[in-house]
């Protein structure tokens, strides 16, 4: 800001600046009102952002209260769903931990192994021709009816959960990848083959940075489902009765309705912790990008 700016002020009336004031506001320059503009526009959206959620939250909490109150026997009430977590935080942990080791496990091996096959199936078309039929009929076999198979053939411990949440993760994987990895701008690609650009330099250069939104995608549906996964794994698979899905289950049957939600709850925050993970990620990896889209 300029002695113009600083005059003007002093047109209207207001009260005289002391030195520092006037010496601060010439420091801080034109800039200051373009500061002051963009806080405000920030302040504004940040409403925009969180207000319209936290209203639609706050309704349906309120119907659910109602219903609960009504129905009693059928749905618990907030009360009793928070006096569950709050009396016994030690049991609901260790079996959140459970459950967390297996969509940690389970996602992580279907993504990677759901990137690496589409990585092969870019390059080589004939792969795509060959196996992805296959897929496609594992993919539409029920899941439910693969645990208990994966139970005979695995034993009793963690790895057919493991299999059973990597299976879910693994095609919404492989497609998205797949399609970002064939998403090259062709005229690129010449160039690059023009310059005589290995396959390896055509992938590291081209390929892998154009399938990174792509990539991101099939993450932000891929990780949802793994606890879906993770959830229906320790409800059809017998053996370790750990996990919160398993909480679900054995507390359902002895009808301990503010169990059954609390570990309802309890998945639906995991969920939301991994979505709101992998939107700060992707806002650091696709710098780019928009990620104000993702982050929403």
């Amino acid at each position: 800001m300029s002695d113009v700016h600083v005059a003007q002020a002093a047109t209207k009336n207001e009260p005289p600046l002391s030195d520092s004031a006037r010496a601060g506001i010439l420091r801080a320059g034109p800039q200051a009102g373009q500061l002051s503009a963009g806080a405000k526009f920030s302040k504004a959206t940040r409403w925009r952002l969180w207000v319209p959620p936290a209203i639609t939250f706050l309704v349906v909490g309120m119907l659910w209260q109602v219903v609960a109150l009504a129905n009693p026997y059928v749905i618990p009430t907030i009360g009793d769903i928070w006096a569950s977590l709050a009396g016994d935080p030690e049991m609901y942990w260790s079996n959140m931990l459970v459950t967390l080791q297996e969509v940690l496990v389970g996602a992580a091996a279907g993504i990677l192994i759901g990137f690496a096959i589409a990585v092969v199936m870019a390059e080589f078309e004939i792969m795509e021709r060959a196996v992805m039929p296959l897929f496609v009929v594992i993919m539409v076999t029920p899941i439910v009816a693969i645990a208990p198979a994966l139970v005979v053939a695995f034993g009793f411990g963690m790895t057919p959960k493991y299999i059973v949440t990597a299976l879910v993760v693994f095609f919404p994987m492989l497609v998205n990848a797949l399609a970002g990895l064939r998403d090259v701008d062709p005229r690129t690609m010449d160039v690059m083959r023009t310059l005589h650009a290995s396959r390896w330099e055509i992938f590291r250069d081209l390929r892998l940075p154009g399938c990174m939104p792509f990539v991101f995608a099939g993450l932000r549906v891929a990780l949802p489902l793994a606890i879906v996964g993770a959830a229906v794994a320790e409800f059809v698979a017998a053996g370790q009765q750990a996990g919160l899905g398993s909480l679900v289950t054995i507390s359902a049957a002895q009808a301990n309705l503010p169990v059954v939600w609390a570990s309802i709850v309890l998945l639906c925050l995991m969920g939301v912790g991994l979505v709101a993970v992998l939107a700060l990620v992707r806002k650091k990896v696709l710098w780019w990008s928009d990620g104000n889209v993702v982050a929403r």
